[in-house]
């Protein structure tokens, strides 16, 4: 449901994104990995049409997203890590206005909304304007404003930054109950964020894809080498991209630098 074949982003000189390829089928909860500015918010972004790439095609659902945009993004839900939000409008005036421009009217648009509000349990907030909202709840409503319609493709970029701990178990909960029928992209630099929701991951570092592998095949060569699973990801990208980064440890959060 998502191909990314030999994808390319360059900004000048800068080369963004180098060759990267992967592919998502339904049912996949895919952790997207690597330290902030190492290319996985770019990557995002090609895939929800928001930026197009210097080389190499995209396809979401079976859709080329360049050729056919129009058709792949009514097949994507994408939160992205600064979520834009209407901060003077109402929580539930913002969903069902999100609703209405996904194309939702009459009474499938009022059982998405019931069915989102419920999902990211916004029936405290609906009346209070967006901006009255603690990080939490902005977070959750990005999140119900990328389901609304029901996509086949979800893109979660950073999506449990700013959630509480009890929150943080709640989404995990949630993305499995999403996860049939769904191809889902979970982008972090936290390890044991992905590592608690994913089978398989995608480490990305300095624009390159380092490694693509199911975490249980990780965890035994972990335990093959007397090692956490923590250390070997960190010594895949040491050797592969040189120099240790720091910002994959379990709950290391370093400033700077744009993913």
């Amino acid at each position: 449901m998502i191909e990314v074949e030999h994808v390319t982003k360059r900004y000048g000189s800068a080369l963004a994104v180098d060759d990267v390829s992967f592919r998502l089928g339904a049912g996949e909860v895919v952790g997207f990995l690597g330290p902030n500015g190492a290319g996985k918010s770019t990557v995002l972004k090609m895939i929800s049409t928001w930026l197009p790439p210097t080389s190499g095609s995209l396809r979401v659902a079976g859709f080329d997203v360049e050729r056919e945009a129009l058709e792949a993004r009514r097949e994507l839900g994408y939160l992205p890590e600064h979520n834009a939000l209407y901060d003077t409008m109402r929580v539930f005036d913002f969903l069902r206005f999100m609703g209405k421009a996904r194309g939702l009217f009459g009474p499938r648009l009022a059982e998405r909304l019931d069915w989102v509000v419920a999902s990211c349990s916004l029936q405290d907030v609906l009346r209070q304007r967006v901006n009255q909202c603690s990080k939490g709840y902005r977070q959750r409503i990005g999140l119900a404003a990328s389901l609304i319609h029901d996509p086949r493709v979800l893109l979660l970029d950073e999506p449990t930054h700013g959630l509480d701990p009890l929150q943080v178990v709640a989404f995990r909960d949630f993305i499995h109950e999403l996860a049939p029928g769904r191809a889902i992209l979970f982008s972090s630099h936290i390890l044991s964020e992905v590592a608690a929701i994913c089978e398989r991951i995608l480490v990305i570092n300095r624009g390159r894809l380092l490694a693509d592998a199911k975490l249980d095949d990780l965890r035994a060569q972990a335990a093959e080498r007397g090692i956490d699973l923590e250390r070997l990801v960190l010594e895949i990208v040491e050797e592969r991209s040189g120099g240790r980064e720091a910002a994959l440890r379990g709950g290391a959060r370093p400033g700077g630098g744009a993913a």
